[in-house]
């Protein structure tokens, strides 16, 4: 079988799937285009986020068995339709949980904190204690919306931290754990003092922090989002900043980001992004909540297990 590396990924995953009897190829340059008029010779392709694989996409891979995105979410990918083809589809979100369960708690610390804004200060020349003086996570009731790997990777990142962790699933039940308590989404808008997003895109959580949402927000509340840009609409945001229900804000994703997740500054950024850059209350990082040197490896890992496990059947 032959399998097409259409973005870079780390190398162990290549060496098992040679080790497996795989051969393996690389195209990590060419357009749609070129990949489209030479994906009838796979059986495999791997991927992260550069091209869609949409049903042209699929339509012209004819002998494709299975597709390995090494990351977490399957949204680039048109799931159905691969589904239809009997193309297995596999991710690694077990291999970066840790680092965004990790990354999560790094950000509210910084913002509660003002790391950042200190940081900074000093290299001026300025020191200011007073206007630095920071809050405890300590005791602060924490709302988590979506509790699969992430979410519950940031669950346990918690521990120590003495907060109450409440969860929130659409598709699970009977989700409580040594880490936190399943909750209604309703108890958590009564009791939380952050939201922490880790849900998956799709249609159903598309601007999942939208204008109703805060409004049903019982206090003012501070905003986690390590998912996916497209779950927090950023004008609601921007409002609720604005008005001050929402007391500050942690994004490592901005829905302003294109599909391949690599760049955004392409094209002038609307006003909402330009408040948000210019805010104290909000901290910023370019999604690599998932992106830590162990989490490239274990990406790689997870996948070529699964595949292994497919083929050893």
């Amino acid at each position: 079988m032959k399998v097409l590396f259409i973005d870079s990924v780390h190398p162990i995953l290549e060496d098992q799937l040679l080790n497996m009897g795989f051969k393996c190829e690389h195209d990590y340059k060419s357009d749609r285009r070129t990949i489209l008029k030479k994906l009838q010779n796979y059986e495999g392709l791997i991927i992260r986020s550069r091209i869609k694989i949409d049903k042209e996409f699929l339509a012209a891979a004819s002998k494709l068995k299975f597709i390995g995105r090494s990351g977490a979410g399957l949204e680039n990918i048109d799931c159905k339709e691969a589904e239809n083809k009997g193309i297995h589809l596999f991710s690694a979100p077990e291999g970066n949980r840790q680092a965004v369960g990790e990354h999560t708690v790094g950000m509210i610390l910084s913002l509660f904190n003002k790391i950042s804004i200190a940081d900074k200060e000093i290299r001026s020349g300025k020191w200011n204690r007073e206007a630095n003086r920071g809050i405890e996570l300590s005791e602060k009731t924490i709302g988590i919306i979506g509790y699969g790997n992430m979410g519950k990777a940031f669950a346990k990142c918690l521990i120590g931290f003495n907060c109450n962790v409440l969860v929130y699933d659409k598709n699970k039940k009977n989700i409580s754990d040594d880490f936190a308590c399943e909750s209604t989404l309703k108890n958590i808008q009564n009791k939380a003092d952050i939201i922490s997003f880790h849900t998956p895109y799709n249609n159903s959580t598309h601007h999942y922090l939208n204008e109703e949402f805060i409004e049903k927000m019982n206090k003012p509340f501070y905003v986690i989002n390590t998912a996916r840009g497209k779950v927090v609409h950023t004008d609601a945001l921007v409002k609720g900043l604005k008005s001050k229900k929402i007391l500050g804000a942690c994004l490592d994703v901005l829905e302003y980001e294109k599909d391949c997740f690599e760049n955004m500054f392409d094209n002038k950024m609307p006003d909402s992004f330009l408040y948000l850059i210019s805010s104290p209350k909000v901290l910023l990082s370019p999604h690599v909540a998932g992106w830590t040197f162990e989490s490239y490896e274990k990406l790689s890992t997870v996948l070529a297990d699964k595949i292994e496990r497919l083929y050893s059947c």
